[in-house]
């Protein structure tokens, strides 16, 4: 593998110096920007960061064995990392958009049979080399937009079958596809409708027959719930979570996303990496998230589309709980692969600043799956997952909102996306 050479950037953010923790209150605010900054890359891994003069003097003599990219004018960022998808689905739901335009709630339609049910039909009748491609050409798209490492979680599944047939995609995703995959198991995602009436009965299946079988294919590193009324109640989330911890299953809550409903308290008090979607949370969950660290993945997008008031983002820093930013790509309530319109949203939306949401969408969403000690900062050791924007400075990028500015990504040392095209040998074959 060649070296990198990536030259004279007019910023590079570094984000340097979070690798065990993510951000919280005022550092979110600090890039740790370097004007006219250079990276070297070696051996998929980052080498040097600094001026273009610090790195071109360490480097000079290797020039010659190096591929050049040329960053003059343009923004350079750690590669973007979406903390909360759901990936790994067949089928789409366009009218229940038109439902929703006309009145109808998420939970209405999901109460009669569309919503999550709707995905879980579709994508158990999905063969695996069919919820392969779909799947394939989403990372693609996320590719094109900046993100380097996704989360994948399973829940339209609903049984241990296609739960594992979800997991099981997600697993040759990641291995044919450059960006690494995060997976989450999320059994729990709805009651199926055959359990309406006993949804005990069907936490007990979760806990019981799907955690234990997951955690022996080892096809799972979270374990995630849909925490809210008339789907999961805090007590039922609660067995789940502790279930999964029993297996080395890290707890992950959909939480206070309708009403307030204690997620985000459950979250703290269990030990949980995340809360998710946060829309209802009290101030006293919202006080015990920051105590405990526990990080608010938000979910703008989300809200944008089923036509909702964000999460307050400027309330949650300020009371010190370190923040992430997700797409939530999924069928039914944000089928967007636009990190960088979900950045736009946190700042228009959730009272964000520029530099905030870009904290926010890559060492906090790192920090947010485990991963902050190999991606989301530019720092050497680290995974050489970069993303150039074709604009001149952080600001830019929220400021000329709902464009793609991505000019080149480069993952783990390779150049995968050059002048907003994709350039790697996407030829995949199913084993």
């Amino acid at each position: 593998m060649k070296p990198i050479f990536i030259r004279n950037a007019s910023q590079l953010v570094t984000l340097s110096g979070s690798s065990d923790s993510p951000r919280t209150g005022k550092q979110m605010g600090e890039l740790n920007i370097i004007e006219n900054g250079s990276v070297w890359v070696e051996n998929g891994l980052i080498a040097m960061v600094g001026t273009h003069e610090e790195v071109l003097q360490a480097y000079e003599s290797r020039l010659h064995e190096a591929r050049i990219v040329d960053a003059t004018g343009k923004l350079v960022t750690p590669g973007l990392v979406d903390p909360h998808t759901h990936l790994v689905h067949s089928g789409t739901r366009e009218n229940e958009f038109n439902m929703r335009l006309r009145g109808a709630t998420y939970m209405e339609i999901m109460n009669n049979g569309g919503g999550i049910h709707a995905s879980t039909r579709a994508t158990q009748q999905a063969t695996h080399e069919q919820l392969f491609e779909e799947s394939f050409e989403r990372l693609q798209r996320f590719l094109l937009h900046g993100v380097t490492t996704v989360e994948a979680k399973s829940g339209y599944g609903l049984t241990l079958e296609h739960e594992i047939k979800q997991l099981e995609v997600a697993h040759e995703l990641s291995a044919k596809h450059p960006i690494d995959l995060v997976h989450t198991f999320m059994g729990a995602h709805a009651v199926p409708r055959q359990y309406k009436e006993n949804p005990d009965e069907f936490v007990d299946i979760v806990i019981n027959e799907m955690i234990p079988e997951i955690a022996k294919r080892k096809l799972a590193e979270f374990n995630d719930v849909f925490c809210e009324r008339g789907v999961f109640t805090p007590e039922q989330t609660r067995r789940i979570l502790e279930a999964g911890k029993e297996y080395g299953l890290i707890p992950k809550i959909h939480a206070d996303e309708i009403e307030p409903y204690e997620g985000a308290e459950l979250s703290a008090s269990i030990g949980a990496i995340s809360a998710d979607h946060l829309l209802r949370a009290s101030e006293k969950g919202i006080s015990m998230m920051a105590e405990k660290g526990v990080i608010a993945v938000l979910l703008p997008g989300t809200a944008f589309f089923l036509m909702a008031d964000s999460a307050d983002g400027r309330r949650m820093i300020d009371a010190g709980v370190p923040v992430a930013l997700s797409t939530d790509c999924n069928p039914g309530s944000s089928p967007t692969v636009s990190l960088p319109f979900i950045m736009n949203l946190g700042c228009l939306k959730m009272g964000m600043s520029p530099a905030e949401v870009l904290t926010a969408a890559t060492i906090n969403a790192a920090h947010a799956i485990n991963r902050g000690h190999e991606v989301g900062s530019l720092e050497k050791g680290k995974k050489a997952d970069i993303t150039i924007f074709d604009v001149p400075n952080y600001m830019v990028l929220q400021y000329k909102y709902g464009v793609n500015h991505v000019d080149s990504v480069i993952k783990a040392g390779k150049l995968v996306v050059d002048g907003g095209k994709l350039v790697w040998n996407n030829t995949h074959i199913h084993n």
